[in-house]
């Protein structure tokens, strides 16, 4: 499969709208995040990468053979190897690096690659691996190579908690950096598929548990987080607390998960990240 590179120029508004779809600027007078929100010294969350230079659901088309309705998004990572500017254009390539053929009727796993670079100087800027569970697939084969398993998390009580609420239209604000599925925004869409409201994207979910770390590990400075990894295990409801529970690991190493507060409900799982102080 051949993905033309994307070329993406966004503006200090994008960058803003972006960090109000996570929730930043919930207290006016939090002046620590209003560097996220307001362009007089902006800062652009790492987890931005996630969203830049999307190549569109290429999964529908049919010489791919993807049962695309049954698609699930299973796990998302970055790494960092610069930091992303406030605003700029940037490009993205892609490849896919393998697929997991779990055998007929059980799926199969496909792992997507994204190196995005500062379109101008060329700078490498980081490495995203998107990986999507095909669940009407399975039986046709496998390539390239398996990702490792992510290990379950400690058994112990977690070193710290963090928690933030979500509002009830997150899912409308969020979805204007990109992501337009009426799952997070249509009821009629959402009952169809089986929920009883829009959920809220993986990636915003992502994206939150990235602003717990930041602001927890890193100072809220972006270029402090160097890595992330997420396992997508349940979605979350616009309006839920999101718990995230850290598990430090030491040398700037963390294991965490994100839990529905109001459920109790893990909707992140077997996650890690690395930071500098």
């Amino acid at each position: 499969m051949s993905i033309e590179p994307i070329v993406q120029t966004y503006t200090f508004r994008d960058t803003i709208l972006y960090a109000l779809g996570l929730g930043y600027g919930a207290d006016p007078l939090d002046t620590s995040e209003l560097p996220f929100v307001y362009e007089g010294d902006l800062k652009c969350l790492p987890s931005y990468a996630n969203v830049l230079c999307h190549p569109g659901f290429w999964a529908q088309k049919p010489e791919f053979g993807i049962d695309w309705v049954k698609i699930l998004h299973a796990e998302q990572d970055f790494h960092m190897h610069g930091t992303l500017p406030p605003q700029g254009s940037i490009r993205g390539e892609y490849k896919v690096a393998g697929i997991e053929d779990k055998g007929p009727e059980r799926g199969a796993l496909l792992h997507q690659l994204k190196e995005l670079y500062d379109a101008e100087s060329n700078e490498h800027l980081a490495t995203v691996r998107s990986t999507l569970f095909l669940r009407g697939n399975g039986g046709e084969g496998s390539f390239g190579d398996a990702m490792p398993a992510a290990d379950k998390l400690p058994e112990r009580e977690p070193d710290k908690v963090v928690e933030i609420p979500t509002l009830p239209r997150q899912a409308l604000i969020y979805r204007l950096s990109g992501d337009y599925n009426p799952l997070h925004a249509d009821p009629a869409v959402a009952r169809k598929a089986g929920f009883e409201m829009p959920i809220l994207h993986g990636l915003c979910t992502n994206g939150i548990a990235t602003r717990a770390i930041l602001k927890t590990y890193c100072g809220d400075e972006p270029a402090n987080l160097t890595s992330m990894f997420v396992r997508f295990s349940r979605p979350v409801m616009p309006g839920e607390t999101i718990r995230c529970e850290f598990f430090e690991e030491g040398a700037g190493s963390l294991r965490f998960r994100a839990i529905a507060k109001e459920r109790d409900t893990v909707v992140l799982d077997r996650c890690s990240a690395r930071y500098s102080d």
